[in-house]
Formats: structure tokens, C-alpha cells, sequence
């Protein structure tokens, strides 16, 4: 008996010390492929092998040119699976990425500027790492089991919405994907995402669950939106809003399908605590004094439903105006405005739509006058 207690006990040692070993090595592995990915304006502090995964610390870009930062990474984690050294794939157990902040910015010209960007133009006119080894006959097939990033933070900039610019500032970010691979494949990738957004009196939460396909761009996920102030999003509503709102929060629940370039997203819309200056203006092309007395009946507080659907690569199709629209059409039902113009011409937001949709609620405001006039 004390035999077999020797003789396991060589195993363990023989076993343990083969992981660390070949953990080593598989770490080794990487260390090129993530050194190549490096360019001009990356910097990296510290890299670091470990018993089971490699540690990059310190990760930041900055444009060579602007000298804005636009990424800065804490410290990466990538922790091979032992198995895939055997095989001519790279089998990735868990890639961490620990409290990453994101810079990006939307252009007054509508083009999307961020660190990868520069990564793009550099990659131009070489030879990928999948290219390269298609010539060489031996294409490594990367497979990644769980991408996860704790305690990110995004900070973006619309520009293309004019003076001042939208400020969408994500904190606390916790996100998770699995099963993903490369070269790209199609396939389903499971995705979740939680974070807080921040605003000028209280953070909101937002909430993602579902899954991408990261090839095609196609997915299916429900979104959950909590106590986000509206004056957030005071800078994609303001051309269509001539009053002020003083203040109010939003809830929203909806469910995104993107197929085929084409989304549908049902969802319902909850505004809580919703004030709004009475001194003249328009809300949706709902007059302020009209608004504010609707609003005084409801409580100061509006639920309603909207329903967004489109093809996203036909020109005509705006996101951003076809939500406007629905919220604009879906909040004067649910405050008892008989509009008779919702169709396919409002829903798409064509001229002749909106201007029917205008008259209407002019119509709807004289009914209000004539009878304050009458009380009077």
C-alpha cells in the first residue's frame, strides 16, 4: 500500500509539473502574434508569463497624429488550453481583459474614429497573420471558449449631432462572449453585457442579453434600460423638440432582431417623473402647453409601446428617425391624441408623414384653447 502512496504521488508530481510546463510554452505562443499586433501610438508596460496564462499590463493607444488616447487596458489575460498544443489550433480557455477605457468619437462627416482605426491603416498593403499562413499551408484555426471584460469604461462623442456634441459615458461595464473563432466563422455567439450609464444627477443601468454573429452581424438580444435620465439623449431629440424638459427618467424594454440586414425591434417605453416647461415650444410636434396638461392628468408619468423596423442598408432608412418617430407617434396615443395619420408614410418619417402628423396635433391644441377660452 505505501508503495501505490509513492508511486501516486510521483504521477501528481510528474503531472503538475508537465501543466506548468507546457502552460509555459503555450503561453509562448502568443507572445509573437500579440506583439505583432502592436504599431505606432501602442505602448505596453509589461509583459509577464505565468504558471497558466500570459499577462500583458499597461496596454494604451494614442494617434500618433491628435495625440488623443483612445484605449487604455489595465492588464490582459489569455490563458491557453494545454489540449490544442497537440493540434494545429490554438484553443483559448479565457481571454480577460481588466479594467479597459475606451475613447471614440462619431464625426461631423458621420465616420466612427477609435483605435482601430489606425490598426486598419496600418494593416493596409501587408499580409495578415491568416493570409500569411493560407501560403504556408498552415492556417491556425484560433478558438475561444469566453472573452470577458470587467470594469471597462467607454466614453463617446457624437459629433455628427451638431453643438454640443452628444456625450454617451458607460461605466462599471461587465461583458461576456462565448464560443467565438478565428478566422471568423458564422455561428452564435452567446453575449451579455452589463453596465451603468452615467448622468448629470444619477447613474441608469443597461442591460444586454442574447447572442451575435459576429461574420454576418446578425443577433438576437433583448435590452433593458433602467432610471437613464432623458437629458442624456437631449442631443439626438432636440431638432425635433423646441421646449425644454426640465427633467425625467426612462425604462425601456426591447427586443433587437438583426437578420438579413434588416432589424425588427418591438419594445415599450416607460417615461417616469417627466417635466417639462410650459412656455412655449413643441415636444414632438406636440405643443408644450398641451403636454403639460396631459401630463398633470397622467401623473407625469407615460407608458407606451413603439415598434422599429427597417432595411439598414437601404439609404433611405434612418434608425435614429424611425425611433424618433414611433416615440413621437406612440407617446400622443398613449396620451389620448386620436392621431389619424400613423401609417407607412409616418412610421418611414416621409415629409408628407410628419406634415400630417404636425397638422393633426395643431388641430389637437386649438381643441385645448377653445376649451380654457370657454372656462375662462
Amino acid at each position: 500500500m505505501k508503495k501505490w502512496f509513492i508511486l501516486i504521488g510521483i504521477l501528481v508530481v510528474l503531472l503538475i509539473g508537465g501543466y506548468f510546463i507546457l502552460s509555459f510554452y503555450a503561453v509562448r505562443l502568443i507572445q509573437p502574434s500579440l506583439q505583432k499586433a502592436m504599431g505606432p501610438g501602442f505602448t505596453l508596460a509589461e509583459m509577464r508569463f505565468k504558471t497558466t496564462y500570459l499577462s500583458a499590463r499597461g496596454i494604451q493607444y494614442e494617434d500618433p497624429h491628435s495625440k488623443q488616447r483612445f484605449l487604455r487596458i489595465e492588464e490582459m489575460r489569455i490563458y491557453p488550453s494545454l489540449l490544442s498544443l497537440l493540434k494545429k489550433s490554438l484553443h483559448i480557455k479565457k481571454f480577460t481583459i481588466l479594467q479597459p477605457s475606451f475613447f471614440f468619437y462619431r464625426s461631423r462627416e458621420g465616420r466612427i474614429v477609435g483605435p482601430w482605426v489606425r490598426m486598419e491603416k496600418e494593416r493596409e498593403g501587408k499580409e495578415t497573420f491568416e493570409e500569411a499562413g493560407k501560403k504556408r499551408g498552415e492556417a491556425i484555426q484560433i478558438q475561444v471558449n469566453r472573452i470577458r471584460i470587467e470594469k471597462g469604461s467607454i466614453d463617446f462623442e457624437d459629433r455628427k449631432v451638431g453643438d454640443p456634441p452628444a456625450k454617451i459615458e458607460l461605466r462599471d461595464i461587465n461583458f461576456e462572449m462565448r464560443n467565438t473563432e478565428y478566422p471568423i466563422t458564422s455561428v452564435h455567439s452567446p453575449i451579455q453585457l452589463k453596465a451603468k450609464v452615467k448622468g448629470k444627477g444619477q447613474e441608469g443601468n443597461v442591460e444586454i442579453k442574447g447572442w451575435i454573429d459576429v461574420k454576418s452581424m446578425e443577433m438576437e438580444t433583448s435590452l433593458k434600460i433602467r432610471e437613464i435620465e432623458v437629458k442624456t439623449f437631449e442631443p439626438y431629440y432636440r431638432k425635433k423638440v423646441s421646449a425644454e424638459i426640465e427633467s425625467g427618467t426612462m425604462d425601456m424594454d426591447s427586443k433587437i432582431a438583426v437578420r438579413e440586414k434588416r432589424i425588427d425591434a418591438p419594445g415599450e417605453f416607460d417615461l417616469i417623473n417627466l417635466h417639462v416647461k410650459e412656455r412655449g415650444g413643441m415636444v414632438f410636434w406636440i405643443p408644450a402647453e398641451t403636454l403639460v396638461s396631459l401630463l398633470e392628468k397622467k401623473g407625469h408619468q407615460i407608458k407606451f409601446k413603439f415598434y422599429v423596423k427597417g432595411d439598414m442598408e437601404n439609404p433611405q432608412f434612418n434608425l435614429q428617425e424611425a425611433f424618433l418617430t414611433q416615440v413621437a407617434i406612440s407617446l400622443a396615443q398613449a396620451l389620448g391624441i386620436p392621431i389619424k395619420v400613423i401609417g407607412k408614410e409616418a412610421l418611414q418619417s416621409t415629409s408628407k408623414g410628419e406634415k400630417g402628423f404636425v397638422e393633426e396635433l395643431q388641430s389637437i391644441d386649438q381643441l385645448f384653447r377653445k376649451k380654457k377660452e370657454k372656462k375662462r
